[in-house]
């Protein structure tokens, strides 16, 4: 929009009073003053060729074009040479003659109703052909090893020509050191050589401008060997022949300074700057170094240049002066914009050069100093200041720059402007804040003069409300009372808009904690819940640190979910603050948490070992690394002395985490080097550098070894040792144990010593068990230890005890238990003087000899006896001078024998005599075993082993039994008196009660402990494993044989299809049918049947049934010809099965059950287990759980796999399948309740119960169940 300043204002800075046309402003027909789009261009002509000279502008409406020729008026068209183009601004003098009536200085001027823009002048050069001049032909004659210049003097252009050294055959001459061209295009020989002798050197003179070569006349160069050799000589320049030369350059033309010299041998040329350092990438070297060339000069290139020419015999040089000065350039060119009436304007045009040009104002092409003074404009410091601007200072004004090496021009235009006033805002546009922002309802107008907006008088009323430039309503820290409409209208107008503001909650980030401390390694999770305005959502959720935003790294360190944060494997470089921005389409809010790292600390640093007048103490300083967010809880001092304990580290002390410094002592003679841990609450630092190496003088030892005492174990000698002590304490070099001793009732001082290296002295001859006084002394190259050893009594070697103990004899203790006896053993001590040696104590060695007597019961054991005896020896240790000692623990009804040793530290003495002694008898173990079997529903059969231990004579066995629902049913108490039964057959019992037994074995000392059981007539029963199977084409018949006492097992049957895809089938069967049926099967097709028991699959098979299968043909397969022949093939050999199966089954038929037993073979021959059925030979079918599959050329399915089976079951069946026989032939016998079974009714042998009558398929089943 517009804006006013004062004057003064003016003089400061540009002012920004401009208005620009809004896109939305509706305007039509805009008027525009003239802007030259296309400058002429200046050109070198010549007679032949047509002059164009092109002028476009633009404007609104079209400019008209004038020109100038030479600062006069110039028309076109009153020149019928010329002809004007489409374009009124240009024109082409077409073959003009004489062309030199039209060589000068030409300017264009493009006018309309609002100004005049001005072109730049363009210069027309005419030139005449160049033509080739008639010169004598040169023959030149020169030295072998001379220098020579041929040149080229080709005709004047202004366009200077190419240069091209030529033979008669158009072939370039090669340039190199040796040869080269210059600036002029005069061809140089450093030296010449006899090669070079031809007759064809010709210069071509290429006039691009106009499309012209010519080729001078050629040269005839004559190389003469000479006479002597031509001695080398020192460079000399050329090409410049003088020792220094000037050039003037332009900022950003080319210059080139040439430098061509002669010798011999061909010298080399190196450039240097002499007043700074040559850029290489602002200059180039060519034509093999004789050319520096700046392709694009600037100021900084001005300054001294040396050449130096250099070959074996010396060096030549030359110095350059380049002066870079610039023709007119830009720094500031002025813009063209509109205004309103009333500004003020000020225009700036700024351009530099060397020398400083002069900067001059025109306006629509008129010198503004010839124009009638205005007191409102004025030109002031290159800038053109127009005051209280009116629609008649519309023009385009021109800035010009001038110095003596050129004019540059610029237009800009000043547009006064007339603009209705308009509203920009849209109507019934809805803003929207959150509580706290700043609202600005826009209000947004144009026009010239700018027009002026109010929005009401309630709404100035209010501090919060402002009216910042540009119209719009600024409210600040807004309220949801500031929600509502609001009107803007234009003053002096009939314009107006209204706006609504809708406010809304605040989004508010729920608090974070301060900070995370974590561990490196460890994960960082920061969650960020914000609470927004329920008609806002969150736009995004951004995190950041360091104000930089983070994204999800590639290798999965940083993962972003939902609105939380996570850093998987914490690193150091990851402490720092996050920032949480939740963002709504309205605002943002943002917390900050700060993860910080803990770790144990890094080590410490900077040790340095400070010597002590005392040598044998350092102090140590060190400075403490990074703590890593844990305060440092201490410091370890450490040290490696590397004379004796190189590489052990030991820790010598610790300070508390604020101290930076201990005091260190140390053993004499040791190399020491140290090092500092620092600790803190996660662990110890690594290890620092460690410090140099520190030598401790050597001392004498400062204590002597410790724990002296006597390992004397032979006799007549006395060993001495002691505690060995410390390389460390040794203190010095040469260390040794000095040892003395003495007998301890010599009375006068006469001690003997030795000196030794090991912490160890043998004295021989030194008696049996005699006292000694010793001590042990720490000695070294520097002497003895200060101190006093200590005087240490011991005594030599000990000798076995000569004398055995007497009056050794048994009492036996009343301890016994019923499974062990006790006695007590008393002896006589032996003599002190026979002991040779300290009594330690007596050994009691018991041996047990055997069971007394050879009664029943001991057959068992006296198998076993003598291997027992050879173990039944004890030895018990008896510390100190006792005489008695009670044994306990010993085998009843046994015989013993004992003897007592004496002992000392040597070893024992003789045996005494031994003393043999018996046992009383005992009551027996409990029995080593106990099972059962059962022959019919009310028999058990108990079956036991003999106690292990006996402990007397086995007289029987006690039998107690109850029945186990209550333990208040009464025992049955049953007294068996034949000691060599093992089994015992109880009769008359319930098979529906389950009992508990109770068996003892019995002795003269009474009744042992029972084992206990608990059986049934009715054992646990397993479903069959042994099934077979027959097949029809819609089912299968399953048959077995029960296993005596394993009936009525409720198991599962499972079937399915193999092929997939199909529902698993169940249903429930017992053992004691015999016989079940699945029906409503498909016809040709596997199944996989499962028998499951207890939640355990106890048999499994897959079986095929009869019948053709079902098979699905797709698209146009079954109208191929091979396949009808392979199904025609299969349903063919299916009836033939079928056949073979009919014929089988016919042999069948109904048959009696003795008719079959007397068919087969007799199964009574055949072994078989009682708890087991079903079982076969080896040259028997087998079918167990893991048979392989009948699917695959079955067997079973074309024959009655139950005519195989007559030695167990006969079954017979009709015609269609149908079961009609019955069970008979138990290998184990007959069954309860059948023609064999005998028994009177009694509490032991009660009358058997048949089983319950069972369905046979699962038809019948299912009848039942309903």
């Amino acid at each position: 929009m517009v804006m006013n300043h004062s004057l003064s204002e003016l003089d400061d800075g540009p002012v920004q009073g401009a208005i620009h046309i809004p896109l939305k402003y509706q305007i039509s027909n805009l008027k525009k003053p003239p802007e030259i789009t296309t400058q002429p261009n200046s050109s070198t002509a010549f007679p032949v060729d047509d002059i164009t000279l092109i002028c476009n502008a633009s404007g609104n409406p079209p400019p008209t074009f004038r020109w100038t020729k030479n600062g006069t008026w110039f028309d076109p068209t009153s020149d019928p040479a010329i002809s004007i183009g489409d374009n009124p601004g240009t024109f082409t003098v077409v073959t003009p003659d004489p062309a030199e009536e039209y060589e000068g200085m030409y300017r264009c001027y493009a006018s309309n109703e609002l100004g005049t823009a001005v072109s730049n002048a363009a210069r027309v050069i005419i030139e005449n052909n160049p033509t080739l001049p008639k010169d004598k032909k040169v023959q030149m004659e020169v030295e072998e090893g001379r220098s020579a210049v041929l040149n080229c003097n080709p005709p004047f252009s202004t366009v200077p020509p190419h240069i091209h050294w030529m033979d008669k055959g158009l072939k370039h001459f090669e340039l190199s050191e040796r040869v080269t061209t210059s600036l002029d295009g005069s061809l140089y020989f450093a030296n010449v050589i006899a090669n070079d002798s031809r007759t064809d050197y010709t210069c071509n003179a290429h006039y691009i401008s106009a499309r012209t070569i010519l080729a001078m006349e050629p040269i005839s160069l004559t190389v003469h060997p000479s006479n002597a050799v031509v001695s080398s000589r020192m460079p000399r320049l050329l090409s410049p022949s003088t020792g220094r030369s000037s050039h003037l350059a332009l900022r950003g033309k080319g210059l080139v300074l040439e430098c061509i010299p002669e010798g011999l041998p061909t010298p080399t040329v190196h450039w240097v700057r002499m007043d700074g350092t040559l850029s290489t990438s602002r200059t180039s070297k060519e034509k093999h170094g004789r050319w520096l060339v700046f392709k694009n000069i600037l100021e900084s290139d001005d300054g001294e240049y040396e050449c130096i020419a250099t070959n074996s015999n010396g060096k030549a040089k030359h110095s350059f002066t380049v002066t870079v000065e610039a023709a007119p350039h830009w720094t500031k060119r002025p813009e063209s914009h509109l205004y309103s009436p009333g500004e003020t304007v000020r225009v700036h045009c700024e351009a530099n050069g060397i020398p400083t040009p002069k900067i001059t104002w025109s306006m629509n092409g008129n010198p503004i100093s010839a124009i009638d003074p205005e007191n409102r404009r004025r030109v002031h410091g290159g800038a053109l200041i127009l005051r209280e601007v009116e629609y008649g200072d519309t023009a385009v004004y021109q800035c010009e720059a001038n110095n003596k090496h050129g004019t540059i021009l610029v237009n800009t235009f000043i547009y006064v402007i007339n603009l209705p006033p308009q509203i920009l805002t849209d109507d019934d546009k809805v803003y929207k804040v959150t509580e706290g922002q700043t609202a600005g309802l826009e209000c947004n107008t144009f026009g010239s003069p700018p027009p002026k907006v109010t929005w009401g008088d309630l709404v100035l009323s209010d501090p919060r409300m402002s009216l910042p430039p540009g119209g719009s309503l600024q409210i600040s820290n807004t309220s949801m009372e500031d929600a509502g409409w609001y009107n803007c209208s234009v003053l002096n107008s009939n314009l107006s808009i209204t706006a609504q503001l809708q406010v809304f909650n605040r989004t508010v980030i729920m608090p974070l904690p301060e900070s995370q401390r974590v561990r490196p390694g460890q994960s960082a999770n920061i969650t960020c819940l914000a609470r927004i305005d329920p008609q806002l959502r969150i736009e995004q959720t951004q995190w950041r640190k360091a104000r930089q935003k983070l994204a999800e790294s590639t290798d999965d360190r940083y993962t972003f979910k939902d609105s939380s944060f996570m850093i998987k494997d914490v690193e150091y470089k990851d402490e720092g603050k996050y920032t949480c921005e939740v963002m709504t389409s309205l605002d943002m809010a943002n917390a900050t948490v700060s993860i910080i790292v803990i770790d144990k600390p890094d080590p410490p640093r900077n040790l340095q070992v400070i010597k002590h007048q005392d040598q044998n103490s350092r102090t140590l300083h060190w400075t403490p690394g990074d703590h890593h967010n844990s305060p440092i809880l201490e410091f370890i001092v450490q040290a490696e002395e590397q004379r004796y304990t190189k590489g052990e580290w030991v820790n010598m002390t610790s300070v508390q985490g604020d101290v930076l410094h201990t005091d260190v002592h140390l053993h004499p003679y040791g190399i020491y080097r140290f090092r500092i841990q620092a600790v803190n609450e996660y662990g110890a630092s690594e290890e620092m550098e460690p410090s140099a190496l520190q030598e401790i003088p050597a001392a004498a030892p400062t204590e002597n070894p410790e724990e002296v005492h006597s390992e004397s174990v032979d006799p007549d000698t006395l060993v001495i040792q002691w505690k060995e002590m410390q390389k460390l304490s040794h203190n010095g070099p040469g260390f040794k144990y000095k040892v003395m001793w003495k007998r301890q009732s010599d009375k006068v001082t006469h001690w003997q010593e030795a000196e030794v290296h090991k912490p160890e002295l043998i004295v021989k001859e030194a008696g049996t068990y005699t006292p000694f006084i010793v001590t042990v002394r720490a000695v070294n190259e520097i002497g003895e230890a200060q101190a006093g050893p200590q005087e240490v009594a011991v005594h030599s070697g000990e000798n076995y005890p000569e004398a055995a103990p007497s009056g050794v004899h048994v009492e036996q203790l009343d301890r016994s238990n019923g499974r062990s006896s006790a006695v007590k053993v008393k002896w006589t001590a032996v003599p002190p003087k026979t002991v040779r040696g300290r009594l330690q104590g007596y050994k009691i060695h018991l041996k047990w000899l055997g069971y007394q007597g050879n009664g029943i019961g001991h057959l068992q054991r006296g198998r076993r006896e003598s291997r027992e005896r050879e173990h039944k020896t004890r030895i018990v240790d008896v510390k100190g001078s006792k005489e008695e000692e009670e044994l306990e623990g010993l085998q009843l009804y046994s015989h013993y024998n004992v003897s007592i040793t004496a002992y000392n530290s040597k070893g024992e003495g003789p045996h005494s005599e031994p003393h043999w002694f018996k046992t009383p008898e005992g009551k027996p173990g409990l029995p080593a075993s106990l099972d059962f079997s059962s022959a019919t529903e009310t028999e058990l059969t108990l079956h036991w082993t003999p106690p292990a231990q006996i402990n007397g004579v086995l007289m029987g066995y006690l039998l107690q039994y109850q029945e186990i629902q209550s333990n208040e049913t009464p025992f049955q108490v049953v007294s068996i008196d034949d000691a060599t039964a093992t089994h015992f057959t109880l009769r008359s019992l319930n098979p529906q009660i389950q009992y508990r037994f109770y068996l003892s074995g019995r002795t003269g000392a009474g009744e042992g402990h029972s084992i206990t059981k608990e059986a049934a007539t009715l054992l646990d029963g397993v479903p069959p494993s042994n099934i077979n199977i027959s097949a029809g084409e819609t089912y299968f018949n399953l048959s077995w044989v029960p296993g005596e006492r394993h009936r009525n097992v409720e198991f599962k049957v499972q079937y399915q299809r193999n092929s997939g895809g199909s529902k698993k089938m169940e249903t429930i069967a017992n053992s004691s049918q015999s016989f079940f049926r699945i029906m409503q099967l498909e016809p040709g097709t596997c199944y996989n049947l499962t028998v499951i028991y207890s939640n355990k699959t106890h048999w499994s098979t897959e079986y095929k049934t009869d019948g053709p299968g079902v098979f699905e043909v797709k698209g146009n397969f079954a109208t191929q010809g091979w396949f009808i022949g392979l199904i025609s093939a299969i349903v063919l050999l299916l009836l033939v099965l079928l056949i073979l199966c009919f014929i089988k089954r016919s042999k069948g038929g109904k048959y009696s059950v003795k008719d079959k037993e007397e068919g087969q073979v007799d199964s009574e021959a055949r072994p078989m287990k009682d708890d087991t059925f079903g079982e076969y030979s080896d040259n028997e079918e087998k079918r167990t759980p893991s048979q392989p599959s009948l699917c695959v050329e079955s067997k079973l399915g074309s024959d009655d796999s139950l005519a195989e089976y007559g030695d167990s079951v006969d079954i017979q069946f009709n015609e269609d399948g149908s079961f009609i026989g019955q069970y008979s032939g138990h290998r184990d016998g007959p069954g309860p309740g059948g023609p064999d079974s005998s028994g009177a009714t009694s509490p032991v042998n009660p009358s058997a119960v048949g089983p319950p009558s069972l369905p046979t398929s699962i038809t019948g089943l299912m009848g039942r169940a309903n």
